[in-house]
């Protein structure tokens, strides 16, 4: 089977969160060769930080939230042998809505095109949800 169709978006929703790791670094590095930070408040408290900083180090707490569960969910979706057909397009789906949410977090952090995109997102999550468990059903009642 091609379970492993499902790596590919995995491996996106890892690299942005990577990515998001390393803008994080750049801005607090700037921050603190700008002055903009007392470093040994923000050591303790992530609100004496700038906003730039603050905007980034949210995004990075929000890629370990429902990312959690898409990295679980194809996990299921592969040890189905699932890991192929609407599994993928829906994968690539919610990899594209996390990269546009963080990319408005990071940015204008417009909470209402935020929220549409968490809320899309998670949508793609409850589809995942749903396949996977239509699967484990079809698996278990035959």
């Amino acid at each position: 089977m091609q379970t492993i169709s499902l790596l590919g978006p995995v491996l996106a929703q890892i690299l942005l969160t990577i990515a998001v790791y390393i803008l994080l670094g750049r801005r607090k590095s700037a921050a603190v060769k700008a002055g903009q930070v007392n470093r040994e408040l923000a050591a303790l408290d992530n609100s004496a930080w700038p906003q730039s900083v603050v905007k980034v180090s949210n995004n990075l707490a929000n890629q370990f939230e429902a990312p959690v569960l898409f990295y679980t969910l194809c996990l299921v979706l592969m040890a189905l042998e699932q890991g192929n057909g609407m599994a993928v397009p829906l994968a690539w789906l919610f990899v594209l809505s996390r990269c546009a949410h963080a990319w408005v977090h990071i940015g204008s952090n417009h909470v209402p095109y935020r929220f549409r995109l968490f809320a899309f997102g998670l949508l793609l999550l409850l589809a995942m949800t749903l396949l996977a468990l239509w699967q484990w059903v079809q698996m278990t009642v035959n």
